[in-house]
């Protein structure tokens, strides 16, 4: 497969950078190393290589998911800023459509 370019000034745009002509000059080279290194791991044979996500194991980090009773509702409201008719009070949030 022959090494495509892709155009510094076009993927600043989707990133919405706005580049001089010095820096696009700077950074073409470099984009086309790093295509040209992505391009060479094409090469690689990985016939018998199980497809990963994370280069080890990754264990379920979470606490298991056992009901219990909640906070009482004073505890709750003590914590609050502004309460009232048992409820936290937050200020009002209009959105335009």
């Amino acid at each position: 497969m022959a090494q495509q370019s892709i155009d510094v000034r076009y993927v600043a745009g989707l990133a919405r950078l706005h580049l001089s002509d010095e820096e696009c000059a700077e950074f073409q080279p470099q984009l086309d190393a790093i295509l040209g290194h992505a391009e060479s791991l094409l090469s690689l044979d990985v016939t018998g290589i199980e497809a990963t996500a994370h280069p080890v194991p990754v264990h379920d980090v979470l606490r298991a998911d056992v009901p219990h009773e909640s906070l009482p509702l004073e505890r709750v409201l003590a914590n609050a800023p502004e309460q009232a008719q048992g409820q936290i009070r937050v200020p009002k949030v209009i959105a335009d459509a």
